[in-house]
């Protein structure tokens, strides 16, 4: 066997989120059936970086699996892209040592955010972003994501019903920035894990405060009182990216 890290790209529009599910079109399961394909039936098990949801995109998700024989990697990479449908481009292959996993040796992930400020929803970005049409003073939401800087619980940011006790994460870095040429706001947020739905719940909470229907620095109470009720919104799916995973 040789043990390989993958790192792709997707458009996530068409994909029922990265996890195999049954009679779904997955990512993971759009893959695993390309290099079993290339084992001529030997199936190949693929561990990701971690689970993008329905809509979502990733511009770095990194996937690691073991393969019988030992193709270079150049020739994987050549190989898996002749096999992929044009919504996932294969991006990098390296050999790596056995005990690399995608998941459990990422030591931190960053994710990027597009909300688009048009008034009315342009047809041909309206699957790639976010939309926010209203009001926003974008240096309170700057004052604002310096607050998500540090070890915090996020209880308040996390989606209902999740199955994660430990709530607490690092953010090392929280960031807005004006795109005046697409006339959107990109969001990055770089962090040592993230939990479902945490960075679309921080988005939402971000332009509240931002449209002013929220004190500049509602994030500190929103960590104290740990209410997932108390942050009410979740930003769209499609302005999502998974940017990249450090190792």
């Amino acid at each position: 066997m040789t043990h390989y890290k993958v790192t792709l790209a997707y458009d996530g529009t068409n994909f029922a989120g990265y996890q195999v599910q049954p009679k779904q079109r997955t990512v993971q399961g759009v893959l695993q059936k390309a290099l079993t394909k290339m084992t001529k039936g030997q199936p190949v098990h693929v561990d990701g970086s971690g689970r993008t949801d329905s809509g979502v995109h990733a511009l770095g998700q990194v996937i690691s699996f073991d393969y019988p024989g030992n193709i270079p990697a150049e020739s994987m990479l050549r190989a898996m892209n002749s096999l992929m449908p044009l919504d996932i481009e294969i991006l990098k292959a390296e050999i790596v040592a056995a005990d690399f996993h995608a998941r459990y040796s990422a030591k931190g992930k960053r994710y990027m955010y597009r909300v688009a400020r048009g008034y009315y929803t342009n047809p041909f970005n309206r699957l790639y972003t976010g939309h926010y049409p209203y009001k926003l003073d974008v240096a309170r939401i700057e004052i604002a994501l310096k607050d998500l800087v540090g070890t915090h619980d996020f209880t308040s940011f996390a989606a209902s019903g999740g199955v994660i006790k430990d709530k607490v994460r690092t953010i090392y870095e929280a960031t807005v920035r004006e795109d005046t040429t697409t006339n959107e706001l990109i969001f990055e947020f770089y962090g040592n894990g993230f939990l479902y739905n945490m960075v679309r719940i921080l988005v939402a909470t971000a332009l509240e405060i931002g449209n002013g229907r929220r004190e500049v620095h509602d994030f500190q109470r929103l960590f104290e009182v740990k209410d997932r009720q108390q942050a009410r919104g979740t930003a769209p799916a499609s302005g999502l990216y998974l940017k990249e995973v450090y190792y």
